[in-house]
């Protein structure tokens, strides 16, 4: 193997690593919280009006990073937006860790979530300018690193909790620090590679007001916000629906999730390669498809086809990887500000489309009687019925976009 050879490889090892650990981390920063959020509550003395408010801080924090992460990477190029976002919740762990007062605390956790938008976009960002081979693949490949991280996260922070260094328990000061720092791994690797796209020059990009007159873009805009609210609606609403439509205990309804989350990352890990295939505009039709399938299946089957909840995970993980594929085909040399547009107004639609599922619940509840057994069976059903109908929407959008892109020879 010549020097050349065996340079291009160490430097595409060092990109995969900067890339999957930093999803890695990624995953376990956003997901920690679970355990952490009873005892904040509790050394703080917050009520649940101050506790609904920090975590909102989430949603802010993402969409305020969507507003300068694209200019940053313009400005200083993907390596050095990469290393500040990780080293961000690097500092925001230490300020964490430091908190004693609620201010203090807060003003932590926002720039935690700063970091955290900084972070998708920047990994997003990352994937579409290096995975030009086997786009599909690898970028499901990545997303399911995300997946498995935020499975074990809670109860890794768990653990981390209860353990005791040099006499001194961590609790959840503790483990946000231990947390946070092991984005230091992603930073190494960063330093010793390098990314392509930083080199071109601004004239040799498109500017964002030309990239949204491709009516494409728009119907990535729909297929993603849809198939978002779909994925993460799943997470705070299945194990509510069966608890209070089925009696099912409380272990045995996130039992459930947990199968879902067990199906949504070994979709990404195993259905990856036929997104490649079939074509992205394709695979996001048919897996949404199946998705809105399984959903409304397993709300008019009752209780005997409700696993059909979990195996819509395998369908609407593929959302979002898939998306992410189009867009680094189709914009190689402008990804960076068609991913931050995406998933901006991504960002806004999912918080909407949350508020509406509860909307629908509660208005469906009060036709039906709002105290009986049979209109919160219904609210629930239509809430989750919601669910399935933006996944529903996620494939028409898709329909629509693959008679516009085979209309003008552009299907990818």
């Amino acid at each position: 193997m010549n020097p050349q050879t065996r340079k291009s490889r160490h430097m595409y090892t060092m990109q995969l690593a900067t890339i999957f650990i930093g999803f890695i981390v990624f995953g376990i920063s956003e997901n920690i919280k679970g355990p952490a959020i009873p005892r904040i509550q509790f050394d703080f003395n917050l009520d649940e009006q101050q506790l609904g408010t920090l975590l909102s801080l989430n949603a802010l924090g993402y969409l305020i990073a969507c507003s300068f992460t694209a200019v940053l990477v313009r400005k200083w190029g993907i390596k050095a937006v990469s290393i500040i976002s990780f080293a961000s919740m690097i500092i925001s762990g230490v300020f964490i860790y430091l908190s004693h007062t609620y201010p203090f605390f807060a003003s932590s956790y926002f720039l935690m979530y700063i970091g955290n938008g900084m972070l998708e976009i920047a990994l997003a960002i990352l994937g579409a300018r290096i995975f030009v081979k086997n786009t599909g693949t690898m970028m499901n490949l990545s997303h399911f690193f995300y997946g498995l991280s935020s499975t074990v996260a809670p109860l890794l922070a768990t653990g981390v909790m209860s353990l005791t260094v040099f006499g001194h328990t961590l609790d959840w000061r503790g483990m946000y620090l231990a947390m946070l720092s092991l984005c230091l791994l992603p930073i190494v690797a960063a330093l010793l590679s390098t990314f392509p796209g930083d080199d071109l020059q601004h004239e040799e990009r498109t500017s964002l007001k030309t990239l949204t007159r491709d009516p494409a873009l728009w119907m990535m805009v729909m297929i993603l916000s849809f198939g978002v609210v779909s994925e993460l609606a799943v997470g705070g609403w299945l194990v509510n629906f069966l608890e209070k439509a089925y009696s099912w205990s409380t272990v045995k309804a996130s039992s459930m999730l947990s199968a879902f989350f067990l199906t949504f990352s070994l979709g990404r890990l195993l259905l990856g390669p036929l997104t490649d295939r079939m074509g992205f505009v394709l695979s996001t039709i048919l897996f949404s498809a199946f998705s809105a399938i399984c959903t409304f299946a397993a709300i008019a089957g009752g209780e005997r086809l409700a696993f059909l909840f979990a195996a819509s995970g395998a369908g609407i993980a593929m959302i979002y990887p898939t998306v992410m594929a189009f867009i680094a085909r189709r914009y190689p040399k402008d990804s960076d500000t068609a991913i931050t547009f995406v998933v901006t107004l991504m960002g806004i639609g999912s918080v909407i489309g949350n508020y509406v599922i509860g909307w629908v619940i509660e208005g469906v509840k009060i036709v039906y009687g709002a105290t009986t057994e049979l209109g919160i069976l219904r609210g629930l059903q239509a809430g989750y019925g919601v669910i399935g109908l933006c996944a529903a929407i996620c494939a028409v959008s898709g329909i629509i976009l693959y008679g516009y892109l085979k209309k003008r020879q552009e299907l990818i």
